[in-house]
């Protein structure tokens, strides 16, 4: 089984980001390609310049161990 990647993010309170705002949670995925992830965290990121509370995360889901 190949890996995944999951796009985790959204607007948070302040600038600490610590706590995000409810309901602005996202999460985007599954990628099975690392680029194409990137792809979706560059165009969440820099979609809104003016977002200076807003933070999203590539994460990488483990692979599962065979049985």
């Amino acid at each position: 089984m190949s890996k995944r990647f999951w796009i985790v993010g959204g607007e948070y309170s302040d600038c600490m980001f610590k706590q995000l705002q409810p309901g602005t949670e996202r999460v985007s995925g599954p990628f099975h390609d690392e680029v194409k992830a990137r792809m979706e965290w560059q165009r969440l990121t820099f979609r809104d310049r003016c977002g200076a509370t807003e933070r999203y995360s590539i994460c990488v889901e483990p692979e599962a161990q065979a049985r």
